[in-house]
């Protein structure tokens, strides 16, 4: 739950593989740990002390050799946990990076076929996995260091206990029997000792992996609604964006002082080349991100201070790269809205144009239909496919607010007549803010924007911008195929 709470910039920085061994990692360590410690020291504690009181009862002189030897087991215990700690963090830490490394190759196995980078990918797992390698020698040598000592140590108490009873029999001042019992006691406590110090150290290796998850677990949460933070109250879905800039803390590039307004029900363009802001302006409008300077208003409430979850209930977005769920069609159109009726769902779906190609679909499992499963990230459905599903998500979902974000990127030009007619009929009474680089899918907006190096360059319907004869126009003038020339004069 904790780590579902953190910022998509969180999970940005990080392969999700590991951040999942993680996280499936600490628990089962954390509960060996907690028996582990009761188990060790309930043993350790009675035997102990057990052997103490009858080498006492043997003779009490018989207690000098122990006390030197516990004294000296105690130190080597420290110096085990000492090295073992650090050593066992690192060698989980590299455990969970192979695993991100595997899971971002399986994830991206498309990309690996495509390019023939399968010796690429083996050789970038491997490095995973001589880090790792590396690791689990240096926690070896810290445990052979330990069972060395150990060995010596135990060596020591056994010759020192045994020549001490020896001398006292010598002496007259201990029985053969006494002689006996404290070799066979000292003996026992060899063997105790090796189990205890492997216990401790599967401890610490255990509390190792416990360290790394807590690590990942315990993470403070950066973006968190304000306390007490009321719910979003939308009235009419008035956005206003003022002075905003955000450079994702790096000093240049996102957004730098914007200010905006969007009119109640107005459909808003946005484009611009690749890097000059839009998805920037997406993911604060979301509050992926907290603006770095200025407010983002919708109905003259500041986003930063309403809770996150009523914000989201109000935008519904279609990117250009919709990710589905690895569950059934059904589930992942029904995600826009859970409590809708399957009558709700049918009449997205069809609105999207998805419902004829989804009778069609079989998995490998035999589940046909709605609820056949459409694969990690939705890899088994075509790119056009993919979208309009998650067009029928969005449908469903009826928020007030839309962001398009280049929505029907993926639609061969038949398909995308469609969708768009589909899209047109859903942005009715909606305030929509629709980016793209095809610039024929927003010619026909309220208001086109446009976005260079951060800033706004220019605002104004298709006629006005190309009337300006300003960057626009020169957008729309070196277009092939509706996209924007990448070599286009600022």
């Amino acid at each position: 739950r904790h780590v579902l709470r953190q910022p998509v910039g969180w999970f940005e920085s990080d392969f999700a593989g590991r951040i999942a061994n993680r996280i499936m990692q600490a628990p089962p360590a954390a509960g060996e740990a907690v028996f582990q410690t009761f188990d060790a020291v309930a043993f350790a504690s009675t035997t102990l002390v057990g052997a103490a009181i009858m080498l006492a009862g043997a003779d009490v002189r018989l207690l000098l050799p122990l006390v030197l030897w516990f004294i000296g087991y105690v130190a080597l215990m420290r110096w085990t946990v000492r090295h073992a700690g650090p050593a066992a963090t690192a060698s989980s830490d590299a455990r969970s990076a192979v695993t991100g490394r595997v899971v971002d190759a399986y994830s991206n196995i498309h990309s690996v076929k495509l390019f023939a980078h399968h010796d690429l990918e083996e050789d970038y797992g491997k490095q995973a996995i001589e880090r790792a390698r590396q690791t689990f020698f240096t926690e070896m040598r810290v445990v052979t260091k330990m069972d060395v000592a150990l060995t010596c140590l135990n060596g020591l108490l056994i010759v020192a206990v045994t020549a001490w009873a020896m001398w006292l029999w010598y002496h007259t001042l201990a029985s053969v029997g006494t002689v006996a019992a404290a070799v066979t006691l000292v003996l026992r406590l060899n063997n105790m000792t090796y189990w205890i110090m492997w216990a401790t150290t599967n401890l610490v290796q255990n509390l190792g992996t416990v360290q790394e998850g807590m690590q990942t677990i315990t993470q403070p949460i950066t973006l968190v609604d304000k306390p007490g933070a009321p719910l979003l109250q939308f009235r009419d879905g008035r956005i206003q964006i003022e002075g905003v800039s955000h450079h994702y803390g790096r000093g240049s590039g996102g957004l730098q002082a914007i200010s905006l307004e969007v009119a109640p029900g107005e459909k808003i363009g946005v484009v611009g080349r690749s890097g000059a802001g839009k998805s920037t302006l997406v993911k604060l409008l979301l509050r992926f991100y907290d603006a770095e300077a200025g407010r983002i208003l919708i109905d003259g409430q500041d986003i930063a201070g309403v809770t996150q979850d009523s914000l989201r209930h109000r935008i519904g977005m279609v990117s250009q790269d919709s990710s589905l769920l690895h569950r059934s069609v059904r589930e992942n159109i029904l995600y826009g809205r859970p409590d809708a009726t399957e009558a709700q769902m049918i009449a997205a779906a069809k609105q999207a144009d998805a419902h004829e190609f989804i009778l069609t679909l079989q998995d490998p499992e035999g589940r046909m239909g709605y609820d056949a499963h459409v694969g990690e990230r939705g890899v088994k459905l075509s790119g056009g496919q993919r979208q309009r599903v998650a067009l029928a998500r969005v449908i469903l979902k009826d928020a007030p607010i839309l962001i398009l974000d280049e929505a029907t990127s993926a639609l061969d030009s038949e398909a995308e007549a469609a969708i768009q007619d589909a899209l047109f009929g859903v942005m009715q009474g909606k305030t929509v803010i629709a980016i793209a680089h095809r610039l024929s899918t927003i010619a026909a907006m309220d208001r086109i924007v446009v976005l260079e190096d951060g800033k706004i360059a220019e605002a104004g319907s298709h006629g006005e911008l190309l009337k300006a004869n300003g960057l626009y126009a020169r957008f729309w003038a070196r277009q092939s195929g509706g996209f924007i020339g990448l070599e286009t004069d600022a």
